[in-house]
């Protein structure tokens, strides 16, 4: 089954009222689907920008991209996820996974786990999540029934497994964390192997979940191989050629740029995009030219 597109932006600026009131509402006159905040210190504060942003528009829904499990108490999440959800009237859309910048945990003075302590804290968080959202009894109650929708964002195969359990939706952000936290760009093919060991996880599922790609580099140009050149020195085990082929870059006419994502979709299954706030605007023409199909 081939999924219509949808598109969502991810807003990292903190802002007063009125001027993310207006951000808002530009990303819903863009055509987009979901807004979407982060979970990073200096950036807006998830929830609260969440319900700000329900209630200066009309269509979107409204997400977390993706919150970090590490600073989360389960039991305290699935409080503000509920309530949310009520103050936004079921738009909610909760996204989450286990957390990679060490240096915002030591700013934070919480402990910064092994990469197998912090999918373990992923793990019981989403299972806490998941227990509590369906429970009727819980106060406060969300707006949405059996629970919200739950996207789980990662590359490794526990958390892959995991988001096979308990994900709506399942965010690959085309690179691959390393042991110091740090991240490294995943190739077209290491990512397609990445979504096919998550589809041999996924094998028994009555329905597959959505599948979603960021977009790190977004430009609609005519000159492709200038727009990827400030690239390279970032990427110094990949050829000029070799970025132009990364998933994870959108580069070119409008035109192209739409013809690459439904190649996309057509050989790894995403359907739904996210792009972060500075391409807000260049993404805009592709996202009206997608639309709908």
């Amino acid at each position: 089954m081939t999924r219509p597109f949808r598109f969502g932006v991810n807003l990292m600026a903190p802002a007063d009222r009125a001027e993310w009131r207006a951000r808002c509402r530009r990303a819903e006159q863009l055509g987009y689907d979901v807004i979407l905040v982060p979970d990073h210190l200096d950036m807006p504060a998830p929830f609260p920008s969440l319900v700000a942003a329900a209630e200066a528009t009309e269509r979107p829904r409204v997400g977390t991209f993706v919150l970090n499990a590490g600073f989360w108490n389960p039991a305290l999440l699935a409080r503000e996820t509920a309530g949310t959800d009520a103050l936004t009237s079921g738009r909610l859309e909760l996204g989450i996974g286990a957390g990679y910048v060490r240096t915002e945990h030591e700013r934070a003075d919480i402990p910064f786990l092994t990469p197998r302590g912090r999918v373990d804290h992923l793990r019981r968080t989403v299972e806490e999540l998941d227990r509590s959202l369906r429970d009727e009894a819980h106060r406060p109650a969300p707006a949405q029934r059996p629970r919200v929708p739950l996207l789980i964002g990662g590359n490794g195969d526990r958390v892959l497994r995991l988001a096979a359990e308990y994900a709506d939706t399942v965010a690959f952000a085309g690179a691959a964390g390393d042991k110091d936290g740090s991240l490294s760009v995943l190739t077209a093919d290491r990512l397609e192997a990445r979504v096919a060991a998550y589809r041999a996880f996924a094998a028994r599922r009555e329905s597959p979940a959505e599948l979603n790609l960021l977009l790190q580099m977004v430009a609609v140009t005519d000159d492709r191989r200038a727009a990827v050149r400030p690239l390279l020195g970032h990427m110094p085990h990949l050829s000029e050629d070799e970025v132009l082929e990364l998933p994870i870059v959108a580069v070119g006419s409008v035109r192209r740029i739409a013809e690459q994502l439904r190649e996309q979709r057509e050989r790894f299954g995403f359907s739904y995009l996210t792009v972060l706030e500075p391409a807000m605007e260049a993404f805009a023409p592709v996202v009206a030219e997608l639309a709908g199909t």
